[in-house]
């Protein structure tokens, strides 16, 4: 293991920074690969992603270690389950000792097999798409015609999986399995992204033959089965056949959708109940993703309405300081964050799926609120979910005061938040600008280059943020455009916001958690510096005593050292059954998560190091104690503490 992670970390070093940005289909893209436009009232388009390209930065950084994680897995062994399944040549003695075998979950005997495959692909769509190099297709060209000799093995039905169908057909009788829907999304995804952003006509015609087995299959299933088998875990597949619905026009897909509306589970929130303690989170959210995608092209309102009700309730109701939620992956009961401070709150692949679901509401409401919750998510969660020195994932972000992140191995986990992760590293630029006709969205601060081709602008991004509270757009064009900018004015900006176009002031009227319209002709060179200054503040939880610390939109997060951490900490042991869900931490009785602050403000007892950008140090004549604080998503290979129990 040790071996195969100086590879990944030799990989990144002679690795180019690549940008990505986008993964599944939100309204304005690929318009034209879709028979089925969308028809619901959008507000503002997501860009292509060619359209963005993301400049140095920390997130430039995640996604080369991304990139070369990816890049080190052969196709060979991507593959591997899938012929050995179909009965496939593999290598001499069916690949037994030519092809070395992932481990963890994509295991031989593991019902999930093969899920990682389909995030990968994904992922290299995402590489080529954004960066036009020929190695990202050639790769991905490869995966796609293996899965296409594969099915063409199991038969003229379409089936593809490296699992065989019978795990389909325990599904549907109600058996115990592991959610063979759920892995067959990802493949579903993956070669549908192979399509639209690599033009992979071979993947597309997999996919529909992927569909129509699906199609057959499910005819057959009775409305009493039909209800037993969705209670199975089943991902996103309803939004892969909506995406399929459109690029194809073929009502097929689209029945294949609706069919995977899950009225037990959904229902209850046309009612406006809160039903979701208790329900495993990443069975619940994507399928808010496939309603609301239904919406967007001509399904009733009522549909927009549960998925706006559920992103509600979830944040503002089940979401940790981080954007995170959940314990155990399940949702607890509402407003009680503070009973679940563990070592396995924060699922990583329902921050990555909110972020999908928070994405598609932006397009059809502009709320600032949602941009505000997907950059909370975004700093707090998905940038610190990658272990810097070995680009490994995390599958939890605990809140128990003293625990770590605890990292995936580089082929031996495997674990679904390990497949989200080859997407969460690759789609940084995804949710940066919007626009509508002549309206552009700013709604991150994120180093980066926009090619508004509709409008014949280019706009570039520069900014260190959030190491400081400044951003600053440049403004290139041949002819003078009269455009409105809407910067985001972010929730956590109550110091105020200073905004000069051109080196003069503007007056900014707006408040906190709303958009500041800058309207103008624009020209050649023109600068907008936009500087909202970064404050520390207390966020009390459900229990107002027991609070976080943030410094703009940044968790705060105090180091505790790695006393008691033993190897293979911080990374998962591979030969513990997904020992994730059952780590334990060996937190040294002496790391405690209260403080005296002896009644003086937080200014007062915490302040920032001199030298050291978004570092801060407690003063200990008041505290008695010496804690650094650095941003949770640059704390990593040792313990922290996230809440405290303030003492006045």
């Amino acid at each position: 293991m040790i071996k195969l992670q100086n590879i990944v970390l030799l990989f990144v070093f002679f690795c180019s920074a690549e940008m990505l940005t986008a993964q599944s289909h939100y309204p304005g893209q690929h318009a034209d690969k879709l028979t089925i436009k969308e028809t619901a009232p959008i507000k503002a388009y997501a860009f292509d992603m060619a359209d963005v390209k993301l400049t140095d930065s920390r997130f430039t950084e995640n996604m080369e270690r991304e990139s070369a994680w990816i890049m080190s897995l052969g196709v060979d062994r991507l593959l591997h389950s899938f012929r050995t399944n179909a009965g496939v040549y593999a290598g001499l003695e069916g690949g037994y000792d030519s092809v070395e075998k992932l481990a963890g979950w994509e295991s031989l005997d593991c019902e999930l097999r093969g899920h990682t495959t389909g995030h990968i692909l994904s992922g290299l769509a995402m590489l080529y798409a954004s960066t036009g190099y020929e190695k990202y297709k050639l790769k991905a060209d490869s995966l796609v015609e293996g899965l296409a000799e594969v099915q063409a093995a199991l038969g003229d039905e379409g089936y593809l999986s490296a699992y065989p169908e019978n795990l389909i057909n325990r599904n549907i009788a109600g058996q115990r399995v592991w959610a063979p829907w759920y892995t067959l999304h990802k493949i579903y995804s993956g070669l549908i992204d192979q399509y639209l952003y690599c033009d992979n006509e071979q993947a597309l015609d997999i996919v529909k033959k992927m569909g129509n087995w699906a199609y057959h299959k499910l005819q057959a299933v009775s409305p009493e089965q039909r209800k037993v088998m969705i209670r199975n875990e089943f991902g996103g597949v309803n939004d892969s056949f909506y995406t399929l619905y459109q690029i194809t026009g073929d009502e097929k897909y689209k029945w294949l959708g609706e069919f995977f509306y899950h009225e037990d589970v959904l229902d209850p929130l046309k009612s406006g109940e809160d039903n979701l303690e208790k329900k495993h989170a990443n069975t619940f959210i994507p399928k808010l993703i496939g309603v609301v995608r239904a919406y967007e092209f001509g399904e009733s309102e009522t549909y927009r309405d549960i998925a706006d009700f559920f992103w509600h309730t979830v944040v503002d109701h089940h979401t940790f300081c981080t954007g995170s939620n959940s314990h155990k992956e399940k949702f607890f009961k509402p407003n009680h964050q503070s009973h679940y401070l563990t070592g396995y709150t924060g699922e990583s692949c329902n921050v990555y799926n909110m972020l999908k679901l928070t994405r598609h509401l932006f397009c059809l409401e502009t709320d600032p609120k949602l941009a505000d919750y997907y950059e909370t998510a975004l700093y707090n969660h998905i940038l610190g979910q990658q272990d810097p020195e070995s680009g490994m994932i995390s599958y939890f972000l605990p809140m128990f005061p003293g625990a770590h992140k605890v990292y995936s191995t580089a082929d031996s986990s495997f674990w679904c938040c390990v497949g989200t992760g080859f997407e969460n590293q690759a789609k940084y630029g995804e949710a940066i600008y919007y626009h509508n006709n002549d309206e552009l969205f700013v709604n991150l601060f994120i180093p980066s280059e926009l090619n508004w081709e509709e409008q014949g602008v280019q706009i570039s991004q520069q900014s260190h943020f959030p190491k400081e509270g400044k951003t600053t757009l440049t403004v290139k064009t041949e002819e003078t455009k009269r455009l409105s900018f809407q910067i985001r004015y972010p929730s956590w900006a109550t110091a105020g916001a200073r905004i000069k176009v051109n080196g003069k002031k503007i007056k900014v009227k707006q408040e906190p958690g709303s958009y500041i319209a800058i309207s103008r002709k624009w020209k050649n060179n023109d600068k907008v510096e936009i500087e909202f200054p970064m404050e520390l503040k207390l966020n009390p939880s459900d229990n107002p005593d027991i609070v976080s610390i943030s410094y703009g939109p940044l968790v705060l997060a105090a180091q505790m050292g790695t006393e008691g951490m033993k190897k293979p900490a911080p990374f998962s042991n591979p030969d513990l059954h997904n020992d994730y869900y059952t780590f334990d931490y060996n937190v040294p009785e002496n790391v405690l998560n209260e403080l005296d602050i002896k009644g003086v403000s937080l200014q007062e007892w915490l302040k920032p190091v001199e030298g050291k950008p978004l570092t801060f140090k407690t003063e200990k004549d008041i505290t008695g104690t010496d804690y650094t604080f650095i941003p949770l998503y640059d704390l990593h290979r040792e313990r922290y503490i996230v809440y405290w129990k303030l003492k006045n």
